[in-house]
């Protein structure tokens, strides 16, 4: 089976926050699972180097977009290594191969009859001298009168144009724009009305989207599609492969979707494989991002691959709902986040990743607060699973000279264990990756019970075969969940099997005859809840007023 996941793209105008992270970890703990299990698997993604908000920020900088998207392309790289994710490729949009790709869409696209030439008002600052972008134009909405953007409402997640805006504002200057006659590119969405509502009857009987995508989805196909520009006149971006109009840009909408394929035909011809498993209608794909992201993956997307004639639409969307920071929302400008380059500094990544899991936004939107997190990693990484860890494997190293090679497995355990890989494999290909993580700490609690109960301390010296028994299941327990959790946390998984010299993981009961210790060390290490007060008191120093 070949499996497509695809992560959102982040602007590379800025650093990466716990938000975005949120929203695109589910990504790699697919990509883990479905590689464990045997599966072919191409997971990739990239930043969106193109478009409006690198060029705001390079003016702010008073450099050039290049530079800035260089310094925040390099520093994603980073971090997502960090962090343990584990692209196949993960590139960006202003390189040529991504270029090729995206003017061979808009071609294809135009050659299929769904791009069209059309003269529109577009919105114009006359103290700048330049057809403004859709996000240098700044009002508020006027579905649900919030401050928005020219392109799309934070707020209610409608796509605009700048002219529907009350009370428009160059985002560059701060006056009122004008109105001028320009012609463009369109793409025909509203002749994909049916198709769609057929797509996405179908993703409502097979379950596999997340029920706020549904709802959006079903929401801009009840509304009527319409057809949306498909060039701009904007500073960077994929230029419109068509004679005289080689200074217009292919529109960000168009040009950022079809990342995934430009990234997937990419990694094809770096290695020298194809592609084509990837983009059948067999092929299950996964799509991975935030709230905001939705249409673009539900509606655009779709509608692009059936416009060039392509079979593989998307099959899963995996959408989380917002992530709060101390119940307040996240904002950027104000400097009210946590950035990503910040907490990797001082917490391991396993502990971050396992907060955002368990916390996922993935039916509503969930909070991050400073002391959930801290008190979280103590109870259940160090406390829970930690501490059942390092007392097995201590008392084995102490007792039985780091060698466990006699023992029967406790019946019930053997089978809890079993049906953890069915039960956890379900939850994550349906996307409930909190339930998932959440019933193996259940477990990894009952293990603890069981430890306790059995008293190996007591039994090492009345009842010799009895110890022999439990340590031997909870070496076989420590084995198995540090497999299931690879997924999750990586990087304790990867000290367990280092420390019990275990060969590669799988999605299958590994069941050896002996045990083999290395030197062992506590996988976690207790977070002074002293950091709470101070975490909080460094988050409130650095907020903005604007």
């Amino acid at each position: 089976m070949s499996i497509f996941i695809g992560g959102a793209w982040p602007y590379a105008n800025g650093s990466l926050h716990l938000g975005h992270i949120a929203a695109l970890l589910p990504g790699d703990i697919l990509a883990r699972y479905y590689r464990l299990k045997g599966e072919k698997v191409l997971y990739v993604s990239g930043s969106d180097c193109n478009g409006t908000p690198i060029s705001i920020r390079a003016n702010q900088e008073s450099t050039t977009p290049r530079e800035i998207a260089n310094r925040y392309h390099n520093e994603f790289k980073e971090c997502f290594t960090k962090l343990g994710f584990t692209y196949d490729l993960y590139t960006r949009t202003d390189g040529e191969f991504h270029h090729k790709i995206v003017q061979n869409i808009f071609l294809t696209l135009q050659e299929n009859g769904y791009i069209y030439k059309k003269e529109i008002d577009q919105t114009y600052c006359e103290y700048d001298n330049q057809f403004l972008p859709d996000r240098y134009v700044e009002g508020i909405c006027p579905n649900c009168l919030y401050p928005s953007r020219g392109d799309q409402c934070d707020n209610c997640s409608t796509i605009l144009d700048p002219l529907d805006l009350i009370d428009p504002k160059c985002k560059i200057c701060g006056n009122d724009p004008i109105v001028k006659k320009t012609e463009h590119f369109y793409f025909a969405l509203s002749e994909f009305q049916k198709e769609l509502e057929s797509y996405i009857n179908k993703a409502k009987v097979e379950q596999n989207w997340r029920e706020n995508a549904l709802n959006l989805s079903e929401r801009y196909l009840n509304e009527g599609l319409i057809d949306r520009a498909a060039s701009r006149d904007l500073p960077n971006g994929v230029n419109i492969p068509v004679k005289g109009y080689e200074d217009k840009k292919v529109y960000v909408w168009i040009e950022a979707v079809s990342g995934y394929y430009s990234a997937s035909k990419e990694w094809a011809a770096i290695h020298n494989e194809s592609d084509e498993g990837f983009w059948s209608e067999d092929t299950t794909s996964y799509y991975v991002h935030g709230k905001d992201n939705i249409p673009f993956h539900t509606i655009i997307w779709p509608a692009i691959l059936l416009g060039i004639k392509s079979l593989s639409l998307p099959t899963h969307i995996v959408s989380n709902e917002y992530l709060t920071l101390e119940k307040k929302k996240l904002s950027t400008s104000k400097n009210w986040a946590v950035w990503v380059p910040y907490i990797l500094e001082k917490y391991q990544p396993d502990s971050i990743r396992y907060f955002l899991t368990t916390n996922a936004p993935e039916n509503r939107d969930t909070d991050f607060s400073w002391r959930e997190f801290i008190l979280s990693h103590n109870s259940e990484l160090l406390g829970a699973y930690g501490n059942f860890i390092n007392r097995t494997l201590k008392f084995i190293e102490k007792s039985y000279g780091g060698i466990i090679s006699s023992g029967v497995i406790n019946n019930e355990m053997e089978e809890k264990v079993g049906s953890l890989f069915d039960v956890v494999g379900g939850l994550i290909e349906s996307g409930h990756f909190k339930q998932a993580i959440d019933y193996v700490f259940d477990f990894i609690r009952s293990a603890n019970k069981y430890f306790d109960t059995e008293q190996p301390w007591k039994q090492i010296n009345e009842d010799k075969d009895s110890c022999d028994n439990t340590l031997f299941t909870c070496v076989f327990i420590i084995v198995n969940v540090s497999q299931i959790l690879e997924p999750f946390l990586p990087f304790s998984s990867a000290t367990v099997k280092e420390t019990l010299s275990l060969d590669e993981f799988s999605w299958k009961v590994i069941k050896k005859k002996s045990y083999t210790l290395t030197s062992v060390s506590p996988l976690f290490e207790r977070l002074d809840t002293n950091l709470i007060v101070e975490e909080l008191t460094y988050l409130e120093s650095k907020v903005k007023d604007n």
